[in-house]
């Protein structure tokens, strides 16, 4: 007899995100270290799923979820500085590195791929000089490991995924300006602007501040005067892109780089000599940047949980985080009357992968519309996503979602 999914749809009141008198959102953009830490990781897992396939014809067991990045040191001169010493990222946690008599050289994978990350992504990082690699990935336990080999794949852990729908107002203009700044249409425009950008969105009733940090590249930067003029033309071009996507904000202003100092000169300003602060000031972890969704959004449904490079099979703190925001958002398409969706997903550790101890979703309605209208609709979407999360992991470990 087929096992029934625990599905509960509660009613969650009538103030939305959006409705609240204060919102913050963050966004850490692609050159954040914290942003690179997640984004290779996560890369490295893809590269291995790939491999494992192709070696064994099968995904075999890793969570390449322990990530670090350590800060390099640079000498920053307007006109252009130098790199004393590299970054250093250091690749930690579990993965298979053999599996009946076949080899997968699982160091050479991750630093390989970390490579071509970088390069696609960071224009003034080489990564075979500003960066050294630590390989740390040892072969996983003989527990988690046995998971794999199951004929019904269990959860490795007992978590909780969460997700919700849809975006507020900020949160999609958050996301997108960030999106907006690391666009190669953008950095073709005002190539002396970074990878690493940083947005923090504040809401009060319906004024709307963003704190933009943006590296700016010393190559380009002839000395304090035009820096200043650059950072002006970086924030009224901000503006324009925000005025083009004709929010409802009735005040929004736009401050770039708070801490600067024009007292101090050149002393007093945010360069860098590759884009990002990883250069020489700031370090990463995988697990302290955006969630799953690509935000960091104070006030909603939020899981600790570090996505990025957790395997796609069974490692609930993975599948679930990024399920439950792809069903709030199916739920918030499909079904009429509903204003705002959280989905929480709980798994046991062992417990078949479908069918999680509870699936929870807690729905703001339209005034006109109650729970029982719509409750049956809701939990039919969550029972068939859950039934078919075999098709939703094989695009996970093909790399189609977003884990930051």
């Amino acid at each position: 007899m087929k096992a029934t999914r625990n599905i509960i749809v509660e009613d969650a009141g009538t103030i939305t995100s959006g409705m609240q008198r204060i919102e913050l959102v963050e966004r850490k953009g692609t050159g954040h270290p914290d942003t690179i830490c997640d984004s290779v990781m996560e890369a490295i897992s893809i590269s291995l799923c790939r491999e494992y396939r192709e070696r064994t014809g099968r995904i075999l067991h890793h969570n390449i979820d322990k990530g670090l990045l350590i800060a390099g040191r640079t000498h920053v001169k307007p006109g252009g500085g130098t790199v004393l010493e590299p970054m250093k990222i250091i690749f930690g946690d579990r993965a298979t590195d053999t599996w009946q008599g076949i080899t997968i050289p699982v160091g050479d994978i991750a630093e390989a791929t970390a490579k071509k990350w970088l390069a696609d992504h960071l224009r003034f990082v080489d990564p075979e000089r500003h960066v050294r690699f630590q390989n740390e990935i040892k072969p996983g336990s003989e527990e988690l490991t046995d998971l794999f080999s199951r004929k019904t794949i269990g959860a490795n852990d007992t978590s909780v995924g969460a997700g919700y729908a849809p975006f507020s107002s900020v949160e999609s203009l958050v996301l997108e300006t960030e999106q907006y700044l690391n666009s190669s249409s953008f950095k073709h425009a005002f190539p002396y602007t970074g990878e690493d950008i940083k947005i923090m969105g504040c809401r009060n009733n319906n004024t709307l501040t963003l704190t933009i940090a943006i590296a700016f590249v010393d190559r380009y930067i002839r000395d304090a005067k035009t820096y200043f003029e650059y950072k002006e033309e970086v924030r009224e071009a901000v503006l324009r892109f925000l005025a083009a996507k004709q929010h409802s904000f009735e005040r929004l202003t736009v401050e770039i780089n708070t801490l600067d100092d024009p007292a101090r000169g050149t002393g007093g300003i945010y360069l860098t000599v590759l884009g990002t602060s990883a250069e020489g000031a700031d370090g990463g972890e995988v697990g302290r940047g955006n969630r799953v969704n690509g935000l960091i959004s104070f006030g909603r449904p939020i899981s600790l949980e570090a996505a990025a490079g957790k395997n796609p099979v069974c490692h609930v703190g993975k599948i679930y985080n990024i399920l439950a925001h792809e069903i709030a958002a199916r739920i918030y398409r499909e079904v009429t009357g509903i204003q705002e969706v959280s989905i929480f997903l709980c798994s046991q550790i062992g417990k078949p992968v479908d069918h999680p101890l509870m699936a929870s979703a807690r729905i703001i309605t339209e005034r006109d519309v109650t729970i029982d209208d719509i409750k049956d609709n809701v939990a039919s979407i969550i029972d068939t996503e859950l039934a078919d999360i075999r098709r939703f992991t094989d695009r996970l470990a093909r790399g189609e979602f977003r884990v930051c």
